[in-house]
C-alpha cells in the first residue's frame, strides 16, 4: 500500500512540477522583453482581449474561488447561503465593472499622461503638485495587498501540506518561492500570460470536478435530491441561516471590484478601448460558470464524502474531493488548478503593489529623476519585500482564507472604488474631494470592521458596505468645498469620454 500510494504522490507531485517550471519558463521569457517600466509594470498597453479578459478574471477570483468560496459552502447551511449571496453579489459587479468602468479608464488613464498606475492616474487626473493623493494611494494599496497577498501564500500552504507530506511552514516557503520568482522577473506580460493560462485551467476544473460527482450521484435532479432542502430558502425564514443584513452583506461585494488595481490594471492595459466589449463577454462567462460551480462543491461535497472533514478544515473541500476521485494525472492537473488560482492573483498583486512602492513613492516623492534602469530595479526589488513581508504575515496555519481576503477586498474597495467611479463620471470632483474619499473609505474600513469583531448587531454588516458610501459622501462634499475644475481638468475629461465612445 505503500508503494501505491508513494506513486501517486510521485504522479501529482510531477504534475504540479512541470506546471510550475512552465510558468517560470514564461517569467524567464518575458524577462527579456522588459526594457521599460512601462513595459514592467503595464505591459506596453498592448494586451488583446482574451488575454485580458482570463488574465482580469483570474486574478479577481483567486484562491479563494477553489478554497474560501467552496469551504463556506460546504461549512454550513448558512454558510451555503452567504456563500451564493456572495456569489450572486460578485457576478453583478464583475458585469458592472466591465460596463461602467473598463472602457473609461482605459480612456482616462491614457490621456491623463499615459498613468501606469492607479495612484499615478488618480494624481494626474486632479493635477496633484503636493503628491498628497499619489502618497495616500499608494500606502493604501501597499498596506492591503500586503494582506490580500499573504491569503494567497495561506492558500497555496494549505494545498501543499494537504497533499503532500509537509508541513505549513514548508508549503508556505515553497508556493511563496513558485510566485516570487516568475514575478519577478517577467513582470507584467509575465503575469498576464500566466493569468490567462490559469484562468483556463480554474475553469476546466470547477466545471469537471462538480460535474464528476453530479454524473456519479445520478444526475443533477439526483443530486439535488440528495441535498438539504433549506439550502435553497435563499431568503430569510426564521430559521435563522438567512437575514436581509447578511444578504446586504455578501452582495456588497459587489462594489469592490471598482476598487481592486490588479482587476483595474487589466482595463489600462488593454491595446484598444473598442477590445473591452468582446472582453466583457468573455469575463462574464467565465465568471458565472465558476462562481455557480464553485458553490455547488460545498453541498456536493457532503454527498461524495463518507465522512465529514474534520473542524477546521471546510477550506480544503476542493482539495480533498480532487485528491479522492481521480488518478494521479488528473488530480495534479486538477491540484495545478488550484495553484493556478493563488499564483494568478498573488502574483498580480505583488506587482502591483511593488509598482506602487517603486514608481510611486521612490520615483514620485524620493527621487523623481531616477532612470528608468533604476526605477526597474527598485520594482524587482519591491516584489522581495513585499513578498517576504506577506510571508511573515501568512505564518499562522489557522488562518481563515475567506476571512483575510474578504478585509483586504473591503480595504482596497473602499479606499480606491469611490475615487475612481467618481473620476471617471463627475467632471465636477477635485483633488480634496479624491483625498478625502480614499482616507475616509480606509480608515472607515478599519472601523468597521473592529466593530463588526467587537460589537456585532448592525455592525455585523460588511465593512465595504458603509465604507464605500461613506468615502463617496467624503468625495461629494469635499469636491464641493472645494474650488471648481480647471478649464484644462475638464477638457481633458471630454477628451477622455469621447476616446472611451470611440469604435
Amino acid at each position: 500500500m505503500r508503494g501505491i500510494f508513494m506513486d501517486r504522490q510521485f504522479g501529482i507531485f510531477m504534475v504540479i512540477a512541470i506546471y510550475m517550471v512552465i510558468m517560470i519558463g514564461i517569467g524567464f521569457y518575458y524577462a527579456r522583453r522588459n526594457t521599460t517600466v512601462s513595459d514592467y509594470v503595464l505591459g506596453g498597453r498592448s494586451l488583446n482581449p482574451w488575454v485580458t479578459a482570463l488574465s482580469a478574471q483570474a486574478s479577481d477570483m483567486s484562491g479563494w474561488l477553489l478554497t474560501g468560496l467552496p469551504g463556506l459552502a460546504y461549512l454550513s447551511l448558512a454558510g451555503f447561503k452567504e456563500a451564493t449571496w456572495t456569489a450572486i453579489g460578485l457576478a453583478i459587479g464583475t458585469f458592472l465593472n466591465w460596463v461602467l468602468v473598463a472602457r473609461r479608464l482605459r480612456s482616462f488613464t491614457e490621456v491623463s499622461q499615459n498613468s501606469l498606475t492607479l495612484p499615478d492616474y488618480l494624481q494626474n487626473r486632479f493635477r496633484d503638485k503636493t503628491s498628497i493623493l499619489k502618497t495616500a494611494t499608494a500606502i493604501a494599496s501597499i498596506i492591503f495587498f500586503l494582506i490580500y497577498t499573504s491569503s494567497m501564500f495561506v492558500a497555496g500552504a494549505k494545498l501543499f501540506s494537504t497533499i503532500f507530506p509537509i508541513s505549513y511552514t514548508q508549503g508556505l516557503l515553497v508556493i511563496s518561492l513558485i510566485i516570487i520568482s516568475y514575478t519577478f522577473l517577467g513582470g507584467f506580460l509575465a503575469v498576464c500570460t500566466t493569468d490567462a493560462i490559469q484562468g483556463v485551467l480554474m475553469f476546466i476544473a470547477l466545471g469537471f470536478v462538480p460535474g464528476a460527482i453530479v454524473f456519479a450521484a445520478g444526475g443533477f435532479s439526483a443530486s439535488v435530491a440528495q441535498m438539504n432542502p433549506a439550502n435553497w430558502q435563499l431568503f430569510p425564514n426564521g430559521d435563522g441561516s438567512c437575514t436581509w443584513l447578511l444578504i446586504a452583506s455578501s452582495l456588497a461585494w459587489g462594489l469592490g471590484y471598482f476598487g481592486q488595481p490588479h482587476i483595474l490594471v487589466r482595463f489600462m492595459a488593454i491595446e484598444k478601448p473598442k477590445d473591452i466589449k468582446p472582453a466583457t463577454i468573455v469575463a462574464m462567462v467565465w465568471v458565472i460558470i465558476t462562481l455557480f460551480a464553485a458553490v455547488m462543491v460545498g453541498p456536493l461535497g457532503h454527498i461524495f464524502l463518507a465522512e465529514p472533514l474534520a473542524p477546521g478544515q471546510h477550506e480544503t473541500i476542493f482539495m480533498v474531493l480532487i485528491n479522492s476521485m481521480f488518478g494521479p494525472i488528473l488530480t495534479g492537473v486538477f491540484l495545478s488548478a488550484i495553484l493556478a488560482a493563488i499564483m494568478s492573483t498573488a502574483a498580480s498583486q505583488l506587482l502591483v503593489a511593488s509598482s506602487a512602492l517603486s514608481n510611486d513613492i521612490y520615483k514620485g516623492l524620493i527621487r523623481k529623476k531616477a532612470s528608468e534602469n533604476e526605477v526597474m530595479l527598485m520594482s524587482r526589488g519591491a516584489v522581495l519585500l513585499i513578498s517576504f513581508i506577506a510571508l511573515f504575515l501568512g505564518m499562522d496555519p489557522n488562518s481563515s482564507i475567506f476571512g483575510i481576503v474578504s478585509y483586504a477586498w473591503a480595504g482596497l474597495g473602499a479606499s480606491f472604488g469611490p475615487a475612481v467611479f467618481m473620476s471617471l463620471y463627475w467632471k465636477r470632483m477635485t483633488r480634496n474631494g479624491a483625498i478625502a474619499g480614499v482616507i475616509v473609505g480606509a480608515s472607515s474600513t478599519i472601523i468597521f470592521n473592529w466593530l463588526k469583531t467587537n460589537v456585532g448587531g448592525i455592525f455585523s454588516v460588511y465593512e465595504l458596505l458603509p465604507a464605500f458610501i461613506l468615502a463617496i459622501v467624503a468625495i461629494v462634499v469635499f469636491s464641493l468645498l472645494d474650488k471648481e475644475p480647471s478649464k484644462e481638468m475638464n477638457d481633458e475629461f471630454d477628451a477622455a469620454v469621447k476616446m472611451s465612445k470611440e469604435k
